[in-house]
């Protein structure tokens, strides 16, 4: 059964506007599937078939000979080859919504987008289902703490249940596993892993050694929703500090892993200046650190920091859905340790976040908002604690209590 993805609407947005879209993001997301409903009616190819990929990169000028626009080549990043082909198509026919293009690398990380189709390509990330999604909900506007947001919100909501929320956290977001209820979490994530490596990995670099990667990617699920330390992620894994930054550069690429960056401004002298690392789908992470039920993770010493992932990843997707490529999130911390878990800057304000995984918050978890009053030139909007609180209530001034199906 095909789940309706908010993506649609941007990639029809694009192919107004551009002669070819692409959709990026990690395996097994939907990419595939979503476009294959968009463009139904017009060809497809898939570069995961080793001949017709042999004979993309062998003889790139002739492939859309045989597979004329408009058509869908999914997995477009295996032949790089094919990006000077679209652009010499793209400006000698002058028309739009002539190629459709999965890949399950970053846009940034395929050699030949940047340097062929600049201004000639709409760009779209797609990561694992939404709490929207998944639940049926048509609202599309991005995650804002105001008024205006939550007013409209409201009007389309879902009862999330606090089981709900632990027993997605620990599923996942895969369209797959949400669509087959009786799939094996373990199998499936255990399957996605060995593929990833096998295919994904190896295309970005030569790894060697495969155990000490899976060893890595194990690490770096530990760490989500903490500082990055690339020292002690290479200490923990036996690998030098260079191999650490290459392999998490790959994590990145490839979508599953995001680096939250600090926010700063030519007055916060004070502020760190290293990412936060979170892992986007917060399924695999628990299958990589052997949390094995709901129950043991929503528990368990890592609860805090999956549920900081998850509501990250939902607030991502919440702008990814809608076409924006570089979402303007950040966090604040000093080096007095004062933090701030998320800020959103939008027109000029900065709109302060909080994630707890208790039910019950209180005035002092906003206590560090007072932060940003005392930045020059910083103008703050309203705040919250995003939580699993039944109910949307203000708990000081224009801060509130923001349950987690309000996202």
């Amino acid at each position: 059964m095909y789940i309706k993805r908010h993506a649609e609407a941007a990639v029809r947005e694009l192919e107004k506007m551009f002669g070819a879209v692409l959709v990026a993001g990690p395996r097994q997301v939907g990419k595939t599937t979503m476009l294959k409903e968009i463009t139904a009616g017009i060809d497809y190819v898939t570069l995961d078939d080793p001949i017709i990929q042999a004979g993309a990169r062998e003889g790139s000028g002739t492939f859309f000979k045989d597979n004329p626009p408009p058509v869908f080549v999914d997995e477009v990043q295996k032949a790089p080859e094919l990006f000077p082909q679209i652009k010499i198509i793209l400006d000698r026919e002058q028309k739009k919504g002539q190629f459709y293009l999965s890949g399950s690398q970053q846009f940034q990380m395929m050699k030949g987008v940047s340097e062929s189709l600049s201004g000639r390509i709409g760009l779209v990330t797609l990561l694992g289902l939404s709490l929207r999604e998944s639940r049926g909900i048509d609202f599309t506007t991005p995650f804002l703490p105001t008024e205006d947001y939550f007013s409209a919100r409201r009007k389309q909501l879902a009862e999330v249940s606090y089981d709900d929320v632990w027993t997605t956290i620990h599923r996942g977001t895969m369209p797959e596993l949400a669509s087959n209820p009786a799939f094996d979490w373990s199998l499936f994530y255990g399957a996605y892993v060995r593929t990833y490596i096998e295919r994904d990995v190896r295309e970005l670099t030569e790894i060697g050694d495969t155990v000490k990667f899976t060893r890595f990617m194990t690490a770096a699920a530990a760490a989500t929703g903490q500082l990055l330390n690339l020292a002690s992620l290479a200490r923990d894994v036996g690998i030098s500090q260079p191999t650490a930054e290459r392999w998490l550069a790959i994590l990145v690429a490839s979508n599953l892993v995001y680096l939250l960056q600090p926010y700063s401004n030519n007055i916060t002298k004070r502020a760190v200046k290293t990412p936060k690392l979170y892992f986007l789908d917060t399924g695999l992470a628990a299958y990589l650190t052997r949390w094995n039920t709901p129950d043991t993770l929503k528990n368990g010493a890592m609860a805090g920091a999956f549920f900081e992932s998850f509501v990250i990843s939902e607030v991502l997707k919440s702008y990814y859905n809608r076409g924006v490529l570089d979402p303007p999130l950040y966090f604040y911390r000093d080096k007095e340790m004062n933090e701030i878990d998320l800020l959103i800057e939008d027109g000029g304000t900065l709109y302060p976040l909080e994630m707890k995984k208790h039910a019950d918050p209180q005035k002092r978890d906003i206590e560090a908002f007072a932060l940003l009053d005392k930045i020059s030139g910083v103008k703050r909007g309203e705040g919250g604690v995003i939580c699993l609180y039944d109910n949307l209530v203000t708990l000081k001034d224009r801060d509130r209590v923001i349950p987690i199906r309000y996202i």
